[in-house]
């Protein structure tokens, strides 16, 4: 039966020894609530990293065994290895990095070696647990690698991977001197989630540009699988925080709290101690404004909980003694007897103490310099019972696009921080009641399970569709099939693609005429008196009426701009416009003139762009660059950007091989269909086929096709073991496989 499989850097579960004692305490956090109910379900796994380093083998053996119980597998990593891998390579070059903090990024080989060595180690694990089956979804930015990894291991296994902080946009991504493996590592999986659809748009601009690898819509072709990548906001668990907020504890804390603190109004801002959280300007900010607004002193307080973090490396060292001083200055600047501008904690608290606060404060100010998502906002929103309070948001977080009732400010400006507070302390209570109803119905329905279901329901799904797209390799069980079918069907039409199918590809395309080889079988098919044989190809009519015109057989020119069938002249499928070349021309001399060695070939009604000939890599750095200017400029042209091999194609959005492919369809009985074809423009004719057709993809596994073959050189083979007479074989004729 087949399981999924969790896999994160540290497992849901807290792991300290004491005295000699290993004791267990849950995580608390909103990945662990999230997906709690899905690892503890049957055979169902969580794996990752304990948390602490075990020396002896004894104590590995009995965490192992404790944790078995509890569905978890934990990956022993030795204490050199978690300071390289975790506290080196994760948080001092990829978390500096994914946050834009280029300045504090370290590129160390060193550490990079024990990143990929720390991700072998996850995957030594899955490999163990999983089987074929199994969905494996991994998440963050520790184990960007690991998707590939897995895929290389179990290539039938259902893999989503989803990243919990920001991506980068190209600019700063393409820093890292492993960016191509970094994203290659991503790609290993079939679902890529991202907490916002900036975030994936960058990540979609890195594929193209750095790792060469198109996209359209969202899904990324790989040549061997479909990848699709989308945005999934994570929430909270809405009902914990509001439990939370009215059980009796909670509010003994506060009615303590609140006579401690007397009748102030209170600002709340509760995060961890990191540069990427806004600490700084968020304090210089609440100075500024206690100077601006002289009426609000002793009338207003900030509690400013800082929980502790990496308090071992120099800029957190550095961090917090900035954060100390500005506190510090504060209070002594403005403080008071009986009043204390900023309260500050160095700690963190129990659920029942933060919710306290939480309802307590008149206003909660979560002002990151740029964040994933923050839950932190959408916890204080929880717990507002009464329905009063204001939050005051960055725009750099992600929950910023959720939650647009905040006041929203641009962590940078001090001066609008200032006038946020002022306006969330001056705020009418019914229109404080109007916002927080809006964020709360947003945030009720999309929690932290509707996270969980809906991004399991869509990697679900891919796999379906994957399934649905899986070919079968022609192999010589399937091969004596089509064989029997062919010779006893006397209408059999047969579809087939040129190049790439027919021939190969070559650098210059001119060179592509037909061999003395392929002559022949195109011959012996059409001397068949029961086959009707159709070229369907990309190239103009030109190319194709001198190479083939001479045969007995149909022409499908230019993706089916042009049909020529035999015996007859030649005219198009569409009242077609060709105006448009002009224009699109202008701009592909551009990209001639910048990169030496392409060229442009002009159709009737199309323009190609190759560049087989150009430098490797400038070649696909400029097609990136190129298909995404065309895109901008056919939107509203009704034209379709194609991406072939080593070129670009843009022609009418009217027509294509499928269409064409109809018409014979429709005019024509058969017995039999054979469609063969080798890129994605193929697909259109093999979605029009009807079931009963042999449809074969070369190269790709991924396909609307049925079978798939691997090189041209196969399907010369296939057509030429076809057209044997029965009762004969020929040697040649027999397939490689």
């Amino acid at each position: 039966m087949s399981k999924t499989i969790i896999i994160s850097n540290r497992l849901p579960v807290k792991i300290q020894k004491e005295g000699g004692e290993l004791t267990y305490k849950p995580s608390e956090g909103g990945l662990a609530t999230g997906l709690g109910s899905i690892y503890k379900e049957g055979d169902n796994v969580w794996i990752g990293w304990p948390g602490l380093y075990l020396k002896k083998k004894e104590d590995k053996d009995r965490v192992e065994k404790d944790l078995n119980k509890e569905n978890m597998h934990p990956v022993f990593l030795s204490e050199q290895l978690i300071k390289d891998y975790y506290e080196g390579f994760s948080n001092e070059t990829l978390w500096p990095i994914f946050h834009y903090f280029m300045q504090y990024a370290h590129y160390d080989q060193r550490l990079y070696e024990a990143y990929v060595e720390a991700n072998q180690r996850f995957c030594e694990q899955v490999a163990r647990v999983a089987n074929p089956g199994d969905t494996i979804w991994v998440h963050d930015y520790q184990l960007l690698l690991l998707p590939q990894m897995v895929r290389d291991k179990l290539p039938n296994v259902s893999i989503g991977f989803f990243q919990h902080i920001p991506f980068p946009s190209f600019e700063v991504f393409r820093m890292m001197p492993w960016r191509r493996a970094l994203l290659n590592g991503m790609l290993g999986a079939d679902l890529i989630g991202f907490h916002t659809y900036d975030d994936m748009r960058h990540f979609l601009s890195s594929v193209s540009r750095l790792a060469g690898i198109s996209n359209s819509d969202g899904k990324v072709n790989n040549g061997k699988r479909v990848i699709e990548v989308d945005s999934f906001p994570m929430g909270i668990d809405y009902d914990k925080y509001a439990s939370s907020a009215a059980s009796p504890k909670t509010i003994d804390h506060e009615i303590r709290f609140r006579t401690s603190l007397g009748d102030t109004k209170l600002i709340i801002s509760i995060d961890r101690l990191d540069y990427s959280k806004g600490l700084p300007k968020r304090l210089e900010a609440f100075e500024s404004f206690l100077n601006r607004y002289q009426e609000y002193r002793g009338k207003v307080s900030l509690i400013m909980i800082v929980v502790p973090s990496r308090s071992n490396v120099i800029q957190y060292q550095e961090l917090k003694e900035e954060v100390d001083l500005l506190v510090g200055r504060i209070n002594g600047q403005f403080g008071r007897l009986n009043w204390t501008p900023v309260h500050y904690f160095y700690r963190s608290f129990q659920l029942e103490s933060l919710s306290a606060f939480y309802r307590m404060a008149h206003v909660g100010m979560v002002t990151p310099m740029r964040d994933g998502m923050n839950l932190v906002c959408k916890e204080f929103i929880a717990s507002k019972l009464d329905q009063k309070g204001v939050l005051i948001l960055s725009e750099m977080a992600g929950a910023s696009k959720e939650l647009s009732e905040a006041i929203l400010i641009n962590p940078n400006d001090v001066n609008q921080m200032v006038e946020a507070i002022r306006e969330a302390l001056t705020m009418p209570e019914d229109e404080q009641i109007r916002h927080i109803q809006i964020m709360q119905g947003s945030i009720k329905k999309y929690n932290i399970h509707h996270w969980v279901k809906m991004f399991m329901g869509r990697l679900n799904a891919i796999k379906n569709n994957q399934d649905a797209l899986a070919t079968k390799n022609i192999d010589h069980e399937a091969l004596t099939a089509l064989k029997k079918d062919y010779d006893s069907n006397k209408k059999r039409l047969l579809f087939l693609d040129y190049d790439g199918t027919l021939t190969g590809f070559r650098t210059n395309p001119q060179q592509s005429k037909p061999d003395i080889e392929l002559l022949g079988i195109i011959e012996n098919l059409i001397s068949d008196p029961n086959n009707r044989l159709i070229i369907i190809s990309g190239r103009d009519k030109t190319t194709l009426e001198s190479w083939l015109g001479h045969f007995d057989l149909d022409i499908i020119a230019e993706h089916g701009v042009w049909l020529k069938e035999k015996g007859q002249g030649w005219h198009t499928l569409e009242n077609l416009d060709s105006k448009w070349k002009k224009q699109i021309k202008t701009v592909l001399e551009q990209y001639v003139d910048r990169t030496p060695g392409s060229f442009i070939e002009e159709k009737d009604y199309s323009l190609v762009w190759h560049y087989r000939k150009v430098e490797t890599g400038l070649g696909e750095l400029r097609t990136r660059e190129l298909a995404s200017h065309l895109k901008y400029l056919a939107s509203n042209k009704n034209l379709l950007v194609l991406e072939g091999d080593m070129v670009v194609e843009i022609k009418s959005a009217l027509v294509n091989k499928g269409k064409a492919a109809q018409k014979w369809l429709q005019k024509f009985d058969s017995d039999m269909i054979i469609a063969i074809g080798d890129d994605w423009t193929d697909e259109d004719t093999f979605k029009v086929m009807p079931d009963t057709a042999y449809t074969i993809k070369v190269g790709s596994t991924s396909s609307a096709a049925k079978f798939n073959v691997d090189s041209h050189k196969e399907v010369r083979a296939l057509l030429k073991k076809l057209s044997e007479k029965p009762g004969t074989s020929s040697r040649k004729g027999k397939s490689r496989k």
